[in-house]
């Protein structure tokens, strides 16, 4: 056997999850399909990608020194930095020789017979390990639309996931954004001013917010690092895990003129407060919800000059708030530009790209630019890019077929010894992501040290755990106005075969963030219950290992 551990992914899961095994010596190694490590920061460089958390709530809490010696310089940090802090992390803590880079895993397959992993990976290799951990990322495989001609495009295109590590020229080019989902309108916002000319062609509307981002100054940041303590306490106890605490009081209670009061100081207060602030009816009750949507409407009519494009930037199908809101910084303005134009394809359909741009079913466009800002296959997408099999040689990808279905987000029944941190159904995909990522590391890592303690070697859950958690998130949905909204929350994603709306896929746990560790701790308070252990290994990790992984000697 190769590894004791073999975790697939260095982003923010990745990165804490192989320091808590090197802290305890464990035979492990990160595997990592991109050049270096950072995940969503390492592939995400196109203009305006930044932090919608508050900086100070995302980065990683495990270490004081840490905490003590990082000064975030933005309220919500822009790539570059996030990216600098994430190698500040691996580098400080002496994880990279733990990784290794460029090495795509094609296909992982559970020997029964042995009870090991067999990893495949793209450059020829097998690897051999006892558990895999999956820390693949939520929005890590992006997907382009299907459109006739993409290829014979003469000018540049690209996902935005896959924007160009080389600067990109944009200064008095005609460039064209396909999509007005959140990354389409961070783009947007950022380079209204900056290009010759920019044509947005948008299907759907989104809800948006002002993100009114800002500098800390070093005075403020000392104040920061003073409340640490506060501030992670702040974000256990509330249910995204944010800052932000909902409104106790009932949306009925209180009368117009005190909802309009706060909606206004909401709106200008920076980051997720106007939804999370907010009176918790929005999130469940429909005439709350569409006064409220219509006070974010009445916003952004006042944005838009021309009431032609302002309409057509407000959503019809669904309301603010059911589903992940999008934040923004001159999105709006954007449209009120000379160089800037708007073009609805749900009234003009792209029907092709062209050598020279694109062609709607109303005329040509010629471009020097094309930026597909057209989302991914969420959740379980990169579950389904690597063919994973279980005992029995079942395919993950047939058992979720229909959608995902687990054990606390983090086990799947049949696939013994594979663990998800912020697997599909987990408290990570609905809360402030690294806070959550911290928890179900802690959670993985606390579970593998209750079976080397006992002498274990074989974990999985079982099937009427797994059927009763399924169920459980299942139930969740209904009491959410999420479960009507085209997101990726629920799966759709009309550029994903099989994924156009129609079936719900139940992908994220509902109850928020405190209920979710209350749950897990319950688990592991009661001995694991729900989960089968078997084996008995004859070495303890610590006899195996040495405390390096392979890759780096």
């Amino acid at each position: 056997m190769d590894y004791e551990v073999i975790v697939i992914g260095a982003g923010v899961a990745g990165i804490y999850q192989i320091k808590r095994l090197a802290d305890l010596g464990i035979n492990a190694t990160v595997l990592e399909a991109g050049g270096d490590l950072g995940g969503t920061w390492y592939w995400n460089r196109y203009p305006g990608a930044r932090f919608d958390s508050e900086s100070y709530t995302y980065g990683y809490s495990f270490s004081r020194e840490l905490l003590d010696e990082w000064h975030w310089k933005e309220k919500f940090s822009g790539q570059p930095e996030n990216l600098r802090y994430l190698n500040h992390v691996a580098d400080k803590f002496g994880l990279r020789r733990f990784m290794q880079f460029n090495c795509r895993v094609d296909s992982a397959h559970y020997d029964e017979a042995a009870n090991l992993w067999r990893l495949r990976i793209a450059d020829g290799r097998t690897l051999t390990c006892r558990f895999v951990i999956m820390t693949l990322g939520l929005l890590s495989i992006p997907t382009l639309p299907r459109l006739e001609g993409m290829d014979s495009f003469r000018g540049r295109s690209f996902h935005t996931f896959h924007w160009p590590h080389e600067p990109v020229e944009l200064a008095g080019k005609k460039v064209a954004v396909i999509g007005t989902g959140a990354t389409g309108i961070q783009v947007i916002g950022e380079i209204a001013d900056k290009v010759g000319e920019l044509v947005v062609f948008q299907r759907r509307p989104n809800w948006s917010a002002p993100l009114n981002n800002s500098a800390i100054s070093h005075a403020e940041m000392a104040d920061i690092r003073a409340r640490y303590d506060e501030i992670f306490a702040t974000c256990a106890r509330t249910p995204g895990g944010f800052e932000h605490e909902p409104d106790r009081r009932g949306f009925y209670e209180v009368s117009r003129e005190e909802r309009l009061a706060l909606w206004d100081r909401l709106y200008d207060e920076p980051g997720f407060g106007i939804w999370l602030r907010n009176f918790r009816e929005i999130f469940t009750d429909e005439e709350a919800n569409a006064e409220f949507s219509e006070y974010i409407a009445e916003r952004i009519r006042r944005r838009v000059k021309d009431p032609v494009t302002a309409e057509k930037l407000i959503p019809r199908d669904h309301g603010f708030g059911v589903q992940r809101v999008p934040m923004e910084t001159n999105y709006f303005e954007a449209y009120n530009r000379d160089n800037v134009t708007l073009v609805d394809i749900s009234e003009t359909p792209i029907e092709a790209i062209t050598e020279t741009g694109l062609r709607t079913s109303q005329r040509d466009y010629e471009f020097d630019v094309i930026v597909y800002a057209t989302g991914f296959d969420a959740i379980t997408g990169a579950f389904d890019h690597i063919d994973i099999r279980g005992v029995g040689g079942e395919t993950l990808r047939e058992k979720w077929a229909d959608g995902p279905s687990t054990f606390l987000g983090m086990l799947i029944h049949g696939f013994p010894n594979l663990l998800m941190p912020a697997g599909p159904q987990s408290g990570s995909a609905s809360t402030n992501y690294p806070r959550g990522i911290e928890t179900g590391v802690n959670w993985c890592t606390r579970l593998l040290e209750h079976m080397w303690a006992h002498g274990h070697d074989r974990a999985e859950a079982t099937e009427a755990a797994e059927k009763r958690w399924t169920e459980h998130v299942v139930r969740m949905y209904a009491m959410m106005l999420m479960r009507k909204a085209k997101s990726w929350f629920t799966g759709y994603n009309s550029n994903v075969p099989g994924h156009e709306q129609g079936r719900i896929r139940y992908f994220v746990y509902n109850g928020g963030a405190p209920k979710y560790v209350a749950t897990i701790n319950d688990v592991a308070a009661k001995g694991y219950e729900g989960i089968e252990f078997g084996g008995a290994g004859q070495a303890t990790p610590r006899d195996l290992v040495g405390g390096v992984s392979r890759a780096a000697e």
